[in-house]
């Protein structure tokens, strides 16, 4: 009954990783945006010394002390305002820094302020005076004790504070952040599971199924109501370092609270400040229900089918065997004699 269960278990688990991420597709967006939108200067903030040069975005340039941002201007909360259910979110964006002994760059999450409050003299150009909370994913590529640094090429998780609550070495996944070449970093928040996920690879490459970092933390909670804004931002200290982007998307979306989903897949393709097609939303829906229905299904028959082993198997009544008797069976043996003269007579 134990070895039972444990498969009815495994395989109910193997389900539910199957099946959910066509529900986190059916979920609509509620907003979201591409590097490449065609009315940048709408969407977007450029600040410090962050410039276009060759299709990509430099944060920072030649000049020493240099810092730049991009921030994305629409704000959003956690919570739904319609709805008032949690909000996840999901963003990827390819960057490379240049070899060098700079900071790096953040993805960063601040509240709605005047933007001269956050960004200034400090850690990837956010400013040490800015005293409200705040959430930075870290790619640095300098070793800095002080904030928990590990050696020069490692990822952190900053809430409230550059000391980082946590930091893996890139060196693992065979990745070099400032060798000048395009890494790309996938980042998913689930609001119902309260994680954090931060994923690592080359450009070019497919989505890792594995998160280089899983951070628990309910960002709801963090900001509660209010509206936060989003950028990118990089400081190069004293190094002749550069950061540049070649591409962001970013997306937001409020899945039902009762399902404790995946990461959110940020590969599809985003328009700025439209929801997803009707059709193709309807569609997902309709084929992410009736996939949801038949895992359902089939997790309800091995429920039952569990049951029924429990309380009914060991009690299943089996036919009694009877006794075989043998039974003698006597025969007489017959002697034919051949009358040989008898025959020689009628010849």
């Amino acid at each position: 009954s134990i070895s039972t269960m444990n498969h009815i278990v495994s395989y109910s688990l193997r389900l539910y990783l199957l099946i959910f991420p066509f529900l986190t597709l059916s979920a609509e967006p509620i907003s979201s945006f591409s590097l490449q939108a065609p009315n940048f200067d709408s969407v977007f903030t450029l600040l410090g010394d962050a410039h276009f040069a060759n299709s990509l975005v430099n944060l920072t340039s030649p000049s020493l002390g240099s810092r730049g941002q991009i921030v994305y201007k629409k704000p959003f909360k956690f919570l739904d305002p319609k709805s008032s259910k949690p909000i996840s979110f999901s963003t990827d964006f390819t960057f490379s820094i240049s070899p060098g002994n700079g900071v790096g760059l953040a993805f960063v999450i601040f509240p709605t302020v005047e933007l001269s409050k956050v960004f200034g003299l400090g850690p990837f150009g956010i400013s040490e005076k800015f005293d409200q909370k705040f959430l930075a994913v870290e790619f640095d590529s300098r070793r800095d004790d002080n904030v928990g640094g590990m050696n020069g090429s490692h990822v952190g998780v900053d809430v409230g504070s550059f000391v980082s609550a946590v930091v893996e070495n890139v060196s693992s996944l065979g990745l070099l952040l400032n060798g000048g070449g395009p890494v790309k970093s996938w980042i998913d928040y689930e609001a119902s599971s309260k994680r954090l996920e931060i994923r690592l690879g080359k450009s070019g490459t497919e989505k890792p199924y594995e998160p280089f970092i899983s951070y628990p933390i309910d960002l709801s909670n963090v900001w509660g109501n209010r509206e936060v804004l989003v950028g990118i931002s990089s400081s190069r200290g004293n190094s002749s370092q550069i950061s540049s982007l070649s591409s962001w998307s970013f997306r937001i979306r409020a899945v039902p609270s009762s399902l404790h989903s995946e990461p959110l897949d940020p590969m599809a393709p985003a328009e700025e400040h439209q929801e997803g097609p009707r059709k193709k939303s309807c569609f997902l829906t309709v084929l992410g229900t009736l996939i949801f229905a038949t895992g359902c299904g089939t997790l309800l028959a091995f429920s039952l089918l569990f049951l029924w082993v429990v309380f009914f198997g060991r009690h299943a009544t089996v036919a009694p065997e009877l006794p075989m008797n043998p039974i003698e069976c006597k025969y007489d043996k017959v002697n034919v004699t051949v009358d040989n003269a008898s025959d020689d007579s009628k010849n």
